[in-house]
């Protein structure tokens, strides 16, 4: 059953996204996890959707939805597209994604892993930092083989 926001939430991101030529095509809101999360899935219909696209409707839509107020509470704001790359290396890259579900891999065990799970934090110059369940986690990034968004969390 579709969240009862979710109407509320369209009329406010559609314009958000015509604006930077772009789609609302899913809305999402997961209130069975804490904060809830709010996903919103867009697309350009010109082609790929890049990264940029989801950092303008990001910005745009959390200042929209915070002067409305539709959303009581605190809540983690997703947006994300199945065109876009998987991977992130761009700083810039780092930035729009915070807070999101990534996957950290090594090229040598970390602590006895080579895969780490949870919500990108920040990244300085020589550490990755992620949220696993309230716990910090601090991957040196010379040992960091790759980091990509986890599409299953």
């Amino acid at each position: 059953m579709t969240h009862p926001l979710i109407p509320k939430i369209i009329e406010i991101a559609t314009p958000i996204a015509e604006n930077l030529g772009l789609e609302v095509v899913d809305i999402v809101f997961q209130t069975n996890k804490r904060p809830p999360v709010l996903r919103v899935d867009i697309r350009n219909p010109q082609g790929d959707t890049s990264l940029n696209d989801c950092e303008g409707v990001s910005r745009g839509l959390e200042i929209a939805l915070d002067q409305s107020q539709v959303i009581p509470g605190s809540y983690v704001l997703e947006i994300s597209s199945p065109g876009i790359s998987r991977q992130l290396n761009s700083d810039r890259d780092f930035m729009a994604f915070k807070g999101f579900a990534v996957i950290v891999k090594t090229y040598a065990p970390y602590l006895d892993q080579k895969e780490w799970r949870g919500r990108l934090q920040k990244r300085d110059e020589e550490t990755v930092y992620l949220n696993q369940k309230g716990r910090a986690i601090a991957i040196p990034r010379d040992l960091i083989a790759k980091v990509q968004l986890d599409d299953h969390r």
